[in-house]
């Protein structure tokens, strides 16, 4: 297991491995309550870390449905990616990166339950883009957002249904959301969230 960063004046680890692990065990139970199992659901991660999130999610909901009921699920069958870049409102204010792939589950999003899953939930507008990307693919019967981190600062009217940890931060302050399928520090994956900022 990589050693956590190491806690400075201007960077603080907030979520470590097993705070992420946690989080997400809960966010799953959540979303299995609130559909009442895994008929017609869909987890739509939002690249870049929100689709391991998906995958990491879709794991832990098979895993526990087989615990309750016995029923062996593939996860890889519920879970897509949607790139939401082209549908941005404030591609004038930021540099572009290149589009990733869209990719839905073989059995669509029509009338399913689509669970939205992003790392962290900020302006909103990354959330009103996936919305409008949506609209484009199919006609979901209900969309429900899950965020690792919800921190606050939101300029639309958009709200998380399930959230592993509300972060009060300032403006000037980052969240920074280290995932193990992404990101790799001194040759070692890492799994942390941390907040940076001024000191």
């Amino acid at each position: 297991m990589p050693a956590p960063q190491s806690e400075t004046a201007m960077s603080r680890v907030v979520l470590a491995e097993a705070d992420i692990d946690r989080a997400l065990t809960r966010i799953a139970h959540e979303i299995l309550e609130a559909n009442k199992g895994t008929a017609d659901l869909v987890l739509l991660g939002i690249p870049r870390r929100g689709y391991p999130l998906a995958q990491r999610l879709a794991r832990k909901i098979a895993a526990a449905e087989y615990q309750a009921t016995g029923a062996q699920l593939d996860p890889a069958r519920m879970v897509g990616q949607l790139d939401v870049t082209m549908f941005r409102d404030d591609l004038r204010h930021h540099p572009t990166r290149p589009p990733l792939p869209t990719q839905l589950p073989p059995s669509g999003i029509d009338n399913k339950v689509v669970v939205l899953v992003d790392d962290v939930l900020y302006s909103g507008r990354t959330i009103r883009a996936a919305l409008d990307a949506l609209v484009d693919l199919g006609r979901p019967r209900a969309v429900r957002l899950a965020v690792l981190v919800d921190r606050g600062h939101r300029e639309l009217p958009i709200r998380a249904d399930h959230v592993g940890k509300n972060l009060p931060t300032s403006s000037a302050e980052k969240v920074r959301v280290h995932l193990a399928e992404i990101d790799v520090v001194a040759g070692q994956p890492i799994n942390q969230v941390v907040i940076e900022g001024p000191a």
